[in-house]
């Protein structure tokens, strides 16, 4: 299978996702943080339709679009339940359905604890995911709603994902999370990580995506070995000032 995937910064931190599958040429945005922007990169890529929306949460930045993005393409809008407080949703999906784009299979997986009813999309066949404000390159997701145990837990279904599913997060908070990094773990493989990360900032590069190996390698809160330790490196980075 082949999936295209096209990243582009909005809103101060945001990415904005479009996909494509190859075969059939159905596209997707994955969360619609801005609707404008989204619609200038469509045309842009000349890719001439949107067939779905795939929300993972609840937040206006991730939903915001959802409205004129229907009102123009009358596109199909997935997303977990909770989404319907602030947008449209045409369909409800929840832990283990599928979602389809094109012939590209997703699989949902639920991860409460940014949201209670955050969901991640899963495409085994291409070896990727959308993981949201669940999973982030070296961080994961401040807890507005759930508990520390609730996202621990949910951190450890991604982490049976092969080493090489890609993950495309959904902001550009690595800078912040490497800075973190390093002040908990001095191995020089962590270093010279961050500063890999560092240097691409300046080029003005993304740092997403990142593959679920790197994260295991590397990432404080996939590290952690237990909820109590994973609640205090979270609580200890909701107050980091580096």
């Amino acid at each position: 299978m082949t999936l295209d995937v096209h990243l582009f910064p909005c809103r101060a931190d945001n990415y904005g996702f479009l996909i494509r599958d190859a075969a059939t040429g159905v596209v997707a945005a994955v969360d619609t943080p801005d609707a404008a922007r989204i619609l200038e990169e469509l045309e842009g890529l000349g890719w001439g339709r949107l067939d779905l929306i795939l929300n993972t949460h609840w937040h206006p930045d991730h939903t915001e679009g959802n409205a004129r993005l229907k009102a123009d393409w009358a596109c199909e809008i997935v997303g977990p339940e909770e989404v319907r407080k602030v947008a449209p949703l045409d369909r409800v999906v929840a832990d283990g359905d599928v979602v389809m784009v094109g012939e590209t299979r997703f699989e949902v997986t639920e991860t409460p604890g940014h949201t209670l009813g955050h969901v991640v999309f899963h495409a085994p066949g291409d070896d990727l995911a959308f993981t949201g404000d669940t999973l982030f390159a070296l961080g994961c997701g401040r807890l507005f709603e759930g508990t520390p145990e609730q996202m621990f837990d949910s951190l450890q279904r991604l982490k049976v994902w092969p080493d090489q599913t890609v993950i495309w997060c959904a902001h550009e908070y690595t800078a912040s999370n490497a800075r973190f990094t390093v002040s908990l773990d001095d191995r020089p493989e962590v270093a010279a990580h961050a500063e890999a990360i560092f240097a691409a900032r300046a080029r003005g590069e993304p740092t997403v995506p990142t593959t679920l190996g790197v994260e295991k390698r590397f990432n404080p809160f996939l590290t952690a070995t237990d909820a109590d330790q994973f609640a205090a490196r979270r609580a200890a980075k909701d107050s980091f000032q580096g």
